[in-house]
Order: structure tokens, then C-alpha cells, then sequence
């Protein structure tokens, strides 16, 4: 099988290694099976979609309604380099799952619009699939409205055009799409799960996520909380697109 790549924008380690470790528990997949890129310390080098099953990318606390200026310049190159292969993967149709981040990197292609308009806090939400969204292939065996982990400060306010709109909340109107038949971006989290949420809820306390003195409500919400289709996602994007 041709590996898959899996970018991944954390600084932060224990956030990091973590999100991968959940990656490749929901995709089934083995570290060989595998590229891991951590954007934010390592140079992409350009990619020959010929030698790839897919590509992943995971979520983290870039933002690109962030204004300009306050970018670190790892945060611009790697937003830079991320939006050359969103190109790429479009033109060529190529199978790419790009997670809450993803929608970042996908949302302001073709007159799309990512703002803070529909931010939504850390925890769980209620998903709903549109009817496309319960036809589309890497969805069709998840219920209409299932749960999810979520957390984000910025979303898509106008979808980019072209673009199917697969899911909603009730508080963030595009929660995923896809462009062409093999490109997708979800808001949400599929790899996460509540010991993941608890991880990230410690690592990103002082990220403006919410008030520190919110943590422990947040945690209890979390473990509180029944999450169980959103991994289905990986797994399905592997077997719909996994390739000699």
C-alpha cells in the first residue's frame, strides 16, 4: 500500500503526539504505513500525489483570520505551503481529510470566506449530515446527527465555490464539506475522543479557547459526554482511498 501523509501544525508536544497517536488508533493504520510532517518545525518538500494513498491534516491553534501581523513566521510559511498543496489536491482531486485546521486550509479557496463569525467552544456538539452529506461515500454509514468534539475560533462563513456542504451544528452552519468528489474538511474533531479532549483542554488553557478558571467545567462536560461515530471517518477515508 502507498503510505499516507498526515500534517500536523502542534508546537505543542504533548498536544502533538497525542493527535497522531489518535490518527493512526482511528485510521487502523501502522507508523509504516505512514509520513508524519510537523509543519510547524519541518519544510514540506513538494509532493508527487503519485506516491500517496491520501493526506491528512490535523487541527491546532493556527488561525487564518488571524491578521497578518501577528503571525509567527513558521505560522505564514506553513499557511503558505498548506494553501500550494490545497491547490494541488484540488486540481488533481486527490483524497485529502483536512480536520477543524482543515477547514482553514480549504475555506478560502475559491471565494471562501473563514472568519470568527461562527467560533464555537471546546467540547461536544451535535452534528446533523445534509442529504448530501448522508450520501456522500466517507459519510453515508454515520447517523444523521451524531456527536462530536469540537472546539475553534474561526469557521467558514461562506463556503468556497463549488463546495458540497455535508454537515451543520446549531451553532456553526458548515461543519463539513468537500470539493470535488475526494476532498474533504470537517470543523469538528474525528480523531478525538474524551481522554484526547482532556489532553488538549490542559495543553491549550491559556490559548484564549476559554478562561482558565472554565477548565473544569469543561472537563466535566467532556467526560460527561458519549462520543462514538466521529473515528468512523478516518477509518472510512482509509479504506475508501488506501492504494497499491
Amino acid at each position: 500500500m502507498k503510505p499516507f501523509l498526515f500534517i500536523g501544525i502542534r508546537a505543542q508536544d504533548t498536544a502533538a503526539h497525542d493527535e497522531y497517536a489518535a490518527v493512526l488508533r482511528c485510521t487502523g493504520l501502522e507508523e509504516s504505513a505512514v509520513r508524519r510532517v510537523r509543519l510547524e518545525r519541518e519544510t514540506l518538500e513538494p509532493l508527487d500525489l503519485n506516491d500517496w494513498s491520501g493526506i491528512i491534516v490535523g487541527g491546532g491553534p493556527w488561525n487564518v483570520s488571524d491578521p497578518l501581523e501577528t503571525k509567527p513566521p513558521e505560522q505564514v510559511a506553513g499557511e503558505a505551503r498548506l494553501r500550494e498543496l490545497a491547490l494541488q489536491v484540488v486540481a488533481a482531486d486527490f483524497p485529502f481529510l483536512g480536520a477543524c485546521y482543515g477547514i482553514g486550509t480549504l475555506g478560502t479557496l475559491a471565494g471562501g470566506v473563514v472568519d470568527r463569525t461562527y467560533a464555537e467552544p471546546i467540547g461536544p456538539m451535535g452534528i446533523d449530515l445534509s442529504d448530501e452529506g448522508r450520501r456522500d461515500p466517507l459519510l453515508v454509514d454515520l447517523p444523521a446527527r451524531f456527536t462530536a468534539f469540537l472546539g475553534h475560533k474561526e469557521a467558514v462563513s461562506r463556503l468556497p465555490d463549488g463546495a458540497v456542504l455535508l454537515a451543520s451544528s446549531a451553532t456553526c452552519p458548515v461543519q463539513a464539506f468537500r470539493l470535488g468528489s475526494r476532498v474533504y474538511a470537517t470543523q469538528f474533531h474525528p480523531e478525538l475522543d474524551v481522554d484526547g479532549l482532556v489532553t488538549r483542554i490542559g495543553v491549550y488553557e491559556h490559548f484564549g479557547y476559554f478562561e482558565p478558571h472554565e477548565a473544569d467545567e469543561l472537563l466535566a462536560r467532556a467526560r460527561s459526554a458519549i462520543v462514538t461515530e466521529p473515528p468512523r471517518i478516518l477509518r472510512r477515508f482509509v479504506e475508501l482511498f488506501a492504494r497499491d
